[in-house]
């Protein structure tokens, strides 16, 4: 006679510790994650400009956590595409450096850029285990978001923020007037976060998170639209439109409907800034009759990052080296600095030391061989984000709002750099979005998968 063996029934007291244990565990497996967000949302502290911020201290224990995870649990660290794809950007900085008139000087340059987009993207991929570490990192960029929306907004109404047209109106949050791109920048972040969220709400999520992430998302335009930035706008609406396109054509007219009918209510109904608005965004086109000065300046500086490029094809003339050989590159119509005050802050002249565009910096100081090792990375990021996104949407992933988030902050920083380089306190948080991205477009399957 075979005898059968069955498992012990549980008691009912041991029920209660064994969820307590999981959830415990749980909660201990996510630890990690805490040197993540305290990077997203350090960069709101005001500090001095001189030196890292608390958001880079945070940064570098994130990437220390990370090498140490990997030395104790002896994994191996990264698949070879993605090595490849998140260290290719090193070697252009390595060149460029080295090539350097003083490589010294150019030192300081290399450990940025490294931070920026080499360790800190590798440390948030390897830190994110599943969908649910990613949508922690995507909140604590929306609640950034707020906090700085509301603080903006209330400087607008109050007239205390950044000097605009001889009025203190423009919304800088805590980034000051020394920052203007600042808070438009992770308004940016938490909006295109909340978007996705509300277009594709994760299943295991409640009832009221869907149309508490689209409120979110529309009210967060307001001071998006305070800020006064044109770029960013220009790149917010680039990456909406692309994440509505991939989110389905039903859903995307819809949303096209209520976004257009809350802008006519902000702007035309409230009359939030608009005759400010429209000016701001005429004068992008404004050159060669009565231009903007930050126009024609930005236009000058391009001139001399193409002049260094020039000058110098394959390596450029050096990290760190745009403001040196700024003055041997610029036109005579270029101005010393820009003018700066309000939100706290006297009047000071701020010099000009960067083109305020990323792929000419690059090239004017990296060369060829930088931009195309910088670039090449980021197209395979967002090529790879736009390949899965639209592969899990035809097998109904349960976890496509993260793929809508690593998508349209990709884009949006591929577009923003058109208008934009690094710079300022929220320049590690160029590191966070690429790393969030890269994880959505190169993690093994089975980590993006478990939502």
């Amino acid at each position: 006679m075979t005898a059968v063996l069955t498992p012990p029934v549980p008691s009912p007291a041991a029920e209660p510790r064994a969820a307590a244990r999981s959830l415990w565990s749980g909660r201990r497996g996510r630890w990690p994650l805490l040197p993540l967000v305290a990077t997203v949302l350090l960069p709101a502290l005001p500090y001095g400009t001189s030196g890292g911020g608390p958001a880079d201290v945070a940064s570098g224990i994130a990437v220390l956590v990370c090498v140490g995870r990997l030395l104790h649990l002896r994994q191996r660290p990264l698949s070879a595409g993605a090595a490849l794809v998140l260290g290719l950007p090193a070697v252009g900085f390595a060149v460029a450096t080295v090539t350097a008139a003083d490589p010294a000087a150019a030192l300081p340059g290399l450990v940025r850029y490294l931070q920026v987009f080499v360790l800190v993207p590798a440390a948030v991929f390897l830190l994110l285990r599943d969908a649910y570490g990613f949508r922690i990192v995507a909140g604590s960029l929306v609640l950034l978001a707020v906090v700085q929306g509301v603080t903006g907004v209330h400087q607008y109404v109050s007239g205390t923020g950044a000097s605009y047209m001889g009025e203190d109106l423009r919304a800088v949050g805590t980034f000051g007037p020394s920052d203007v791109m600042g808070m438009a920048t992770v308004v940016a972040y938490g909006l295109l976060a909340a978007a996705a969220c509300a277009l594709r709400t994760p299943r295991s999520a409640p009832a009221w998170l869907r149309p508490c992430a689209a409120v979110l998302a529309i009210v967060l335009i307001v001071p998006l639209t305070l800020s006064f930035s044109r770029g960013v706008w220009i790149a917010t609406a680039a990456a909406v439109l692309v994440a509505l396109a991939l989110s389905g054509r039903r859903q995307a007219l819809t949303s096209l409907a209520v976004l257009g009918a809350a802008g006519v209510v902000l702007v035309g109904g409230f009359g939030i800034g608009s005759e400010m608005i429209a000016d701001r965004a005429a004068s992008v086109t404004r050159v060669t009759s009565t231009p903007d000065r930050s126009v024609s300046d930005r236009y000058a500086m391009w001139s001399a990052a193409g002049a260094m490029w020039r000058e110098r094809p394959a390596a450029g003339v050096g990290l760190k080296g745009f403001p040196g050989h700024r003055d041997g590159h610029a036109s005579i119509g270029l101005s010393s600095g820009s003018d700066t005050a309000g939100a706290g802050q006297e009047f000071r002249r701020q010099a000009l030391l960067s083109p305020h565009n990323m792929y000419l910096l690059v090239l004017g100081e990296q060369g060829l061989i930088g931009l195309t090792a910088l670039v090449g990375s980021w197209a395979a990021i967002l090529v790879g984000a736009i390949r899965r996104l639209w592969l899990a949407r035809s097998r109904g992933h349960a976890a496509l709002d993260c793929g809508l988030v690593a998508v349209a902050l990709m884009t949006w920083s591929c577009v923003n750099f058109l208008y934009a380089d690094i710079g300022g306190p929220t320049t590690v948080l160029s590191g966070v979005v690429l790393g969030l991205a890269a994880w959505w477009a190169l993690a093994e399957p089975d980590r993006v998968s478990a939502a």
